[in-house]
């Protein structure tokens, strides 16, 4: 790859990597107002927010309830560590999700996650909420490109994009793979022969297909980047093979283990 293409498929895993980020984070609750969200912009001198911790942390102290003075006065304590990790605002700015979060039986969790946006990010942000709030990282996930999905299991597969809010199935097909055989002596032999011969050719033909929908003409992807899904190991054979072109390899952003085939796997893995 040139180096534009390797650049522009790391800006892709990045804004990837981010929408998975912020749907953790709205999916987050918490129980009061203890989930602290930190923007500083590039350019800010990060000790200006250290300061502002440093006054919320006192006014923290008047709040009636004592659980959820201490919970908040916790979260601000557990920002300001985090910020201390730093000498200075990284070029691009600096974000932090810090609180107490609810878990799916009831139980809290400590969160703090932080990091360095892969592009510049120019708000500033204090808020102490319920909530995480990410509507300003919003942009960074923006993107008009198109990616491609392949759903393959051992009933067969599934070639769709996503774009945006939009998305398409273009072909499904089915297969129909003999099972395991039990018996033993040369049957066997013969038809473990026969099994591993349809499941080779199921994948060869998969690869075609992909070349068909992803690689029109035999020039260049015509999406920005692909996922592999599935829930048995063809996904994994398909991108260890030589039967995937080459070119297709490249823009592979990640192969993910879904629980189901067809749409619902579809639907499954453009939301993991």
């Amino acid at each position: 790859m040139s180096k534009g293409q390797v650049e522009e498929k790391d800006l892709v895993i990045e804004q990837w990597k981010i929408k998975r980020v912020i749907k953790s984070l709205d999916a987050a609750k918490g129980n009061g107002t203890s989930m602290i969200t930190v923007i500083v912009p590039q350019g800010d001198d990060i000790n200006q927010i250290q300061r502002k911790l440093t006054d919320e942390a006192g006014a923290a102290t008047n709040i009636k309830s004592r659980v959820n003075r201490l919970s908040v006065i916790s979260a601000i304590e557990s920002t300001r560590n985090r910020l201390k990790t730093y000498n200075r605002t990284p070029p691009n700015g600096l974000v932090v999700f810090c609180g107490t979060v609810m878990t799916d039986d009831g139980k809290e969790k400590k969160v703090t996650i932080d990091f360095e946006p892969f592009k510049p990010i120019n708000t500033t942000m204090y808020m102490c909420d319920n909530k995480f709030h990410t509507e300003d990282l919003q942009f960074l996930t923006e993107s008009d490109d198109k990616y491609g999905f392949l759903v393959m299991d051992g009933n067969g597969a599934l070639f769709g994009t996503v774009q945006g809010n939009d998305r398409q199935i273009l072909q499904k097909i089915s297969v129909d793979l003999p099972k395991k055989h039990g018996r033993g002596g040369q049957s066997a032999m013969r038809f473990a022969r026969l099994r591993l011969e349809k499941r080779q050719n199921y994948v060869t033909k998969v690869a075609e297909l992909m070349n068909h929908h992803f690689l029109p003409g035999g020039e260049r992807p015509n999406v920005a980047g692909l996922v592999l899904a599935g829930s048995a190991d063809f996904k994994n054979d398909l991108m260890k093979s030589d039967l995937l072109d080459q070119r297709l390899q490249a823009v592979v952003l990640t192969i993910v283990d879904v629980a189901y085939g067809g749409g619902k796997g579809f639907g499954q893995a453009i939301e993991l």
